[in-house]
């Protein structure tokens, strides 16, 4: 019998088995399915605007997950001979990505519940029934950062708390888990132990609040303003890698670049990176003082090392990835996969088997191909632990190298088993971080008549982009406003709206600044949105309106602006907010650099906050034709 499905069925039946004993003791419990936020359906396909490093509407079609489920299957046909199957050593890996400390239900696909630290926590230690032993759980970055409430204000300290509830005792210095109260268990000499279940990468959004703040959360130590639910904070039971992440003066990296597990003696490398472009997409103080390199050179500069050590079964876990929406068929040759990460993938050393990918909050389950035509394995698994990428390999130990490898992507559904047992452990942990924050999260701020969303039209407008540039302008007293789709993290929902929802929205407290332009630098600002960028990054806009030509060469689409109706003056000076991120050049935006006398005004929550208390209730917006598209 193939052994890999052998243990697959294993680990079903021992889950029958323990949701028969849940059953009968009394250890049901019930997932908090009611919660407001992200509870919208998706009805839409995705408009023709573009996409940002989120998820897309058809990210939460069934159909759609439905397909990322699919299993596709690999197998070396270069096995030399005499090569014994029966000896080959299984390897499972559960790989999530973009988690951003989404610890609370609430997320759907279909109208079905899915996600939440509980359930995914059930789904996790459920695939490694039977199979611990030779099981890892790894995260492709942004585990951290742009996080609801219950992360966020606690500095994320508790999305790190979760992953240490998925360790395994090898991680610790004993076996102690969260139990409301515990001490440092000095992680800093067990991370790095090869039986330890757990590795990640860091994304860019690791680097939010600066380096100094990543490395805290990774190694311990109270926030300023903590101590949250741990005291002392402990960190990361788990190891962090980059290769690509080093200092700017002396060189050297900030994190170890890969460790090395074994397996029955049977080594196997997971190396880690974070996309190169992430100071364009990071205030600059998150990546002052760290430079980021080309991410397949430097994997690759690795390998070498790696083969001197005897380790030829190498996995990546790279912060960057791409888009794949169909396919038919268990083996892909080629794969139906779009985006940066098919570079990156060209460019890679043979001996890499594995990428685990993150970043566009999209699946991807293909095998592409290096440069010299090596097959390579590359996984996504959606975002905020709505799946994962259940991944089998087996290795031969007669060449130490991977010789079978299988991926499917699950999605987490809460209404069905094993999501109807959330865990214990991590129920708790979520329960204890929402009573911490629930006095200021549960303020009701206003009343939305309609659900305001942040979904474009192919023009590049939404509603909700609508509502939060009309609130800064109002607060700042401009005559525009301009708001990055990419901080614009959730819709605001019919019903009442409290201030936890809000900050899900804006969860990123940058200030706003109010600066002069000219007629021209605006007409520059708005051909930016195609000038060096990996997607249309289409600004919502307050106080003007215009129109682009998609047929237009890039840095020429801007056809004409109007305030008030009238055309704008080139030469004319225009004051404009936008929030600090944009002011610093991010998303490449570097036209704002240039903007001259500068007014630093609150933060973008509270300018929000403060613009919606002040509209008559129940308040709405929409889109209403501030941009318009012409091909």
């Amino acid at each position: 019998m193939n052994t890999i499905l052998y243990q697959k069925k294993r680990r079903i039946l021992t889950s029958i088995v323990i949701l028969l004993l849940g059953a009968l003791t009394g250890v049901w419990a019930e997932g908090n399915f009611d919660l407001k936020a992200q509870q919208h359906y998706y009805e839409q396909p995705h408009e023709a605007a573009g996409f940002d490093d989120e998820d897309t509407k058809e990210d939460y079609y069934p159909e759609t997950r439905e397909i990322a489920r699919h299993r596709i299957q690999w197998r070396d046909n270069y096995m030399p001979p005499g090569a014994d199957p029966e000896s080959w050593i299984k390897v499972n890996i559960l790989a999530i990505n973009d988690f951003h400390g989404y610890l609370q239900t609430g997320r759907r696909v279909g109208n079905r519940p899915v996600g939440g630290a509980a359930v995914l926590a059930a789904y996790l230690k459920t695939a490694q029934l039977g199979a611990e032993e030779y099981s890892f759980i790894v995260h492709a970055g942004d585990h951290v950062g742009a996080s609801p409430p219950a992360s966020a204000l606690l500095q994320d300290e508790t999305a790190i708390m979760f992953m240490n509830l998925l360790a395994n005792k090898y991680c610790y210095d004993d076996d102690h888990r969260y139990n409301g109260s515990r001490k440092n268990h000095h992680y800093r000499g067990y991370r790095l132990d090869p039986r330890c279940n757990i590795v990640t990468t860091v994304g860019n959004h690791e680097f939010d609040e600066g380096v100094n703040e990543m490395l805290r959360l990774i190694y311990g130590g109270n926030h300023i303003n903590g101590p949250f639910l741990e005291d002392p904070y402990s960190g990361a039971a788990f190891p962090y890698v980059a290769t690509n992440v080093v200092d700017a003066q002396s060189g050297k990296l900030i994190l170890p670049p890969y460790v090395i597990k074994k397996i029955n003696g049977m080594p196997i490398a997971f190396i880690g990176a974070v996309l190169k472009e992430t100071p364009s997409i990071v205030t600059a103080s998150g990546v002052a003082g760290v430079r980021f390199l080309d991410e397949a050179e430097a994997i690759n500069s690795y390998i070498p090392e790696l083969r001197a050590k005897h380790v030829r079964s190498i996995i990546v876990l790279i912060h960057q990835g791409g888009r794949q929406t169909t396919y038919q068929g268990t083996t892909i040759s080629t794969g139906t996969v779009t985006g940066p990460i098919v570079d990156i993938v060209s460019r890679l050393d043979d001996e890499i088997d594995v990428v685990i990918t993150g970043h566009v909050h999209s699946f991807t389950n293909a095998i592409l191909r290096n440069h010299n035509g090596k097959e390579i394995l590359v996984t996504q698994a959606f975002s905020y632990g709505t799946a994962y990428a259940d991944i089998d390999l087996e290795i031969d130990p007669a060449t130490k190298d991977i010789v079978t490898k299988s991926a499917a992507i699950i999605t987490t559904y809460a209404d069905e088993w094993p999501g109807l047992l959330p865990d214990y452990e991590a129920a708790q942990l979520v329960a204890a971080a929402e009573a911490k924050v629930a006095p200021l999260v549960n303020r009701v701020i206003g009343m939305a008549a309609v659900d305001i969303l942040k979904a474009q039209n192919p023009a590049g407008e939404s509603a909700l982009g609508n509502l939060i540039a009309d609130a800064q302008r109002t607060v700042m007293g401009t005559d525009f406003a301009f708001m990055n789709p990419g901080g614009i993290r959730a819709d605001i929902l019919a019903g009442q709206v409290t201030w936890g929802e809000l900050f899900t929205v804006q969860p990123f407290s940058n200030y706003l600044i109010k600066m002069d332009l000219t007629g021209k630098q605006i007409y520059d600002l708005l051909n930016q949105q195609w000038i060096n960028q990996p997607y249309p990054r289409i600004l919502q806009v307050s106080g003007l309106t215009y129109t682009w030509d998609n047929s237009l060469p890039v840095g020429n689409r801007i056809v004409e602006v109007r305030k008030d109706g009238i055309p704008i003056n080139p030469s004319a000076v225009y004051t404009i907010t936008v929030n600090s991120f944009l002011a610093g050049g991010g998303d490449n935006f570097t036209v704002l650099t240039q903007g001259v006398n500068q007014v630093v005004g609150p933060v973008d929550l509270e300018a929000l906050i403060t613009y919606i208390q002040g509209l008559p209730q129940p308040f709405s917006a929409q889109i209403d034709g501030r941009i318009i598209r012409f091909n």
